[in-house]
Parts: structure tokens; sequence; C-alpha cells
């Protein structure tokens, strides 16, 4: 028994040193690589998915959260080199053609592993819609009970107009136990109010509420940011509305509507200006009846 236990030691050792050497490899290698212009195409992955499965000794849990890393810090390498704001969901321009085969690499390795699958389905359709449809389907045969999966692969597809296909997934989702009853709802109200401002802004407050993955949460609050300002705004211009009607003209600065917004509590700067859900003030384009966010100051997204 002594001798048993001492190999099987001696061979989790090797295994753990083996696995150290090829990281700090890599690392070295990495240090003689000249630099790399990020205009230019991406290298492809040394193994694919199945290669790299086989070859993780077992580790595939470790191999996976590896691989997982690698996928982010491939997505932030390539934000910081670009000169421009960049949202979660259009990355487009960023040209991810890695992204997808490393995030299939970690689900493959770990096919439990949901983070992959959540950012998968906000990141990818902007990049190739159809693969991110093939790897939120594949978390799902690997995770039948993870119901959340089915809201993100629902998202998807509202994302594309395809309202009714994304209310028949919602309701496969209602199905898995433990599923809450606002997916059937979803349901519901894809059929009737597809593209509507209400329904983007419940399936951006679920996922917001539901989703593991930080940056999926963080973009989800982005878009609940922007819903909310479209409504503000849309309440303003009744405002400047009703005021014209009465006055024969526009308002020429927020000073002018102080008391309406006092009666009705809204939140103000110290110049009477409205402020926007992330507390920046709107502007005032005087005489116009019009408003706009101050792009200097707002944490509201354009789009």
């Amino acid at each position: 028994m002594y001798n048993e236990r001492r190999k099987s030691f001696t061979l989790g050792l090797i295994v753990v040193v083996g696995m150290a050497c090829a990281a700090l490899l890599v690392r070295w290698t990495d240090t003689l690589r000249p630099p790399v212009d990020p205009n230019l195409i991406d290298e492809g992955l040394y193994l694919n998915d199945k290669t790299a499965r086989r070859m993780s000794l077992g580790f595939n849990g470790l191999a996976a959260d590896w691989y997982w890393m690698r996928s982010l810090q491939y997505v932030g390498k390539k934000i910081y080199h670009f000169e421009g704001d960049i949202r979660l969901d259009d990355m487009s321009i960023l040209n991810l053609k890695l992204l997808g085969p490393l995030l299939e690499t970690a689900t493959t390795l770990d096919p439990e592993f949901i983070e992959p699958y959540e950012y998968a389905a906000a990141v990818l359709p902007a990049i190739d819609v159809q693969h991110a449809i093939r790897l939120t389907e594949k978390g799902i045969n690997a995770n039948p009970d993870a119901w959340r999966l089915y809201h993100h692969l629902g998202y998807i597809y509202w994302r594309q107009n395809e309202y009714q296909k994304a209310s028949e997934i919602y309701e496969r989702g209602a199905q898995v136990p433990g599923a809450p009853n606002w997916m059937i709802a979803m349901k519901a109200r894809l059929l009737s109010e597809g593209g509507s401002r209400s329904t983007a802004r419940e399936i951006y407050k679920h996922m917001y509420e539901e989703s593991n993955e930080d940056q999926v949460k963080d973009m989800a609050r982005a878009h609940l940011l922007r819903l909310d300002s479209l409504d503000q705004q849309d309440a303003l211009r009744k405002l400047f509305t009703t005021y014209k009607e009465r006055f024969g003209k526009c308002p020429d600065s927020w000073r002018e509507l102080g008391q309406v917004f006092r009666a009705l509590r809204v939140q103000v700067d110290q110049s009477g200006a409205p402020l926007d859900p992330s507390g920046a003030p709107y502007l005032l384009k005087a005489g116009a009846c019009e408003v706009e966010l101050d792009w200097k100051q707002t944490k509201v997204p354009l789009k």
C-alpha cells in the first residue's frame, strides 16, 4: 500500500511539474515573440477544442478555466488597442475571430461551465450570430436544467428580430424545473410586443438579475440606463409640447420649467437642468423643444 501511494504521489507530481513547465515555456516563448500589430490577422489556436480535451490529462476544469481567462484577455487586449468607445454586445469592429474558438474550447473541456455560454450569448451575435446560437444550444444540451441559458438563447433571437422563435425558446425554458414564472410571461410579451421598449426592459432587467457573469451584468445595466433615459426624454418632450401650447413657443432655458419640475419631483442640478439616469444633466436645445444627453458627462450609452 505504501508503494502504491508513493507511485500515485510521484505520478501526480510529474503531471503538476509538467504543467508548470509547459506554462513557463509558453510565457518564455511569448517574451521572445515580436510585438503583434493588433490590426493584423489573429494567429490561430495551437489546439482545437477536441484535441485540447484529449491532452488535458483529466484536468479538464483547470484547462477550461485557462481557456476562459485567455478569451477574456484576448478581448481585453483588443479593446486596449482600440481608440474609441466599445460596447460588449457590439464589438464586431475589433475583428475577434478567435473568440468563438476560445469559448468553444473552454466549453468542450468543461461542458458545465456556464459563464462562457453567457458571455458568448452577449458578445458573439454581433460577430457570428450562428456560432453564438450553436454555442448557446450546446450549453443547453449539456446543462438541460440551466433555464438561464434559454433566456440567453431567446435574447439572441430577439436581437435578430425573430420574435416568434424567441417566444418559443422562452416557452421551452419555462418548462425547465425551477424556471421562474416570468419566463412564460416573456413568451406572451414577445408575441404581442416583440420590438417594444418595455420588452427590451424586461429582457435586460432579468439578464442583469440572473446572470453570473459580471460583464454581462454591466452590459444589461447600461442598456437599462439607456431605456430609462429614452423614457425620460419622451416625458420631457411632452412637457415641451404642453409649454408651447400654453405660451406659443419652446422654452429657452430649464428655469422656465422649474415650477413643473418641482411639482413632478424631477431631480435637477444647480442650473435647473433635469438629470439623466447616470446623474448627468440633460442639454436643452433652446427654442427647439428638443433635449439630448450631454455626451461629455453622461454614462448612458448612445445605443
